[in-house]
């Protein structure tokens, strides 16, 4: 079973089952909903998906007829997208998720509307905390 939280604590999830198909999502929408380069989804089926606490806490955005982006109403963040043309399945937003997943991406998805600042195979040092060169302000 997966656990997740927003920012805030006000929403809490829970799935029981496996995330199917995740993709880091370049779309645009994906870009502005999360305000990063790109969305990391996958699916989930339905019935194993529980809002532990917090529903009323959720709202959501409907980018075209049927199709909504659920988020936090208190911190904005986004928790899960829903189709009325597959129902049984929800998008999760993985960011969400306080545990570990066994799953892993399979796919970069709308490369082609990508940032173009975002450099898919750039080699870049990694940490574990702040940029070295970052100044620590007290």
């Amino acid at each position: 079973m997966y656990q997740g939280s927003c920012l805030c604590g006000a929403v809490a999830i829970a799935v029981n089952g496996g995330i199917d198909s995740i993709i880091h999502c370049h779309c645009s929408t994906c870009r502005k909903s999360s305000g990063t380069a790109y969305a990391t989804n996958g699916f989930v089926v339905k019935a194993g998906f529980r809002i532990k606490t917090g529903e009323e806490q959720i709202g959501y955005y409907e980018t075209a007829p049927g199709k909504k982006r659920h988020f936090c109403k208190v911190c904005a963040s986004p928790i899960f997208s829903s189709n009325d043309a597959s129902p049984e399945l929800i998008r999760l937003r993985l960011g969400i998720l306080d545990t570990d997943i066994v799953e892993r991406p399979m796919s970069h998805n709308f490369v082609s509307s990508r940032a173009n600042w975002d450099e898919l195979d750039a080699v870049m040092p990694r940490y574990d905390g702040h940029e070295p060169s970052r100044a620590v302000k007290k």
